[in-house]
C-alpha cells in the first residue's frame, strides 16, 4: 500500500516570469521540510496540523513544506523516525534532524525547536 501524504506547500509571490518564478519558488520551499505525524482527525491532530501552519505561515513566510502522516492510514511510516508519540513534528532541514511532540500550540518552544528564537529570550 502506498503511504497517503497530504502535502501542504506554500511559496511567496514575486513578480518574475512564470518559469522564474517556479524556480525561486521551489528553492525557497525546500528551506525547511518538516514533517508532522497525526493519528487520524482527532481534535489534537487537527490542533497541531493547525497550529503548525499559523506558525510557518508567521515565521517561515513561504518557505517551508510541510508533509502531514496519518499513522492510522499508515502506521508502517512511524518507523523510519522512531515515533512513539504523537502528534510528532519532524524537522528535517535545514538543521539536523529534531523532534517536537505534541499539539504545537506552545509556540515559544515551537520557534525554539525551529531555531527561530533564542533560548534566552
Amino acid at each position: 500500500m502506498a503511504a497517503t501524504k497530504r502535502p501542504i506547500r506554500k511559496t511567496a509571490k514575486t513578480g518574475k516570469t512564470a518559469k522564474a518564478a517556479n524556480a525561486a519558488n521551489a528553492a525557497k520551499a525546500s528551506a525547511w521540510k518538516l514533517r508532522l505525524y497525526v493519528a487520524g482527525q482527532s481534535p489534537k491532530s487537527l490542533r497541531a496540523i493547525r497550529n503548525l501552519q499559523v506558525l510557518c505561515d508567521q515565521h517561515l513566510k513561504g518557505q517551508y513544506q510541510i508533509e502531514v502522516i496519518d499513522l492510522l492510514e499508515n502506521p508502517h511510516m512511524a518507523r523510519g523516525d522512531q515515533i512513539v508519540a504523537i502528534p510528532t513534528l519532524v524537522i528535517k532541514l535545514p538543521h539536523a534532524v529534531q523532534k517536537i511532540i505534541g499539539d504545537l500550540s506552545n509556540t515559544d518552544r515551537v520557534l525554539i525547536g525551529l531555531a527561530l528564537q533564542p533560548l534566552d529570550r
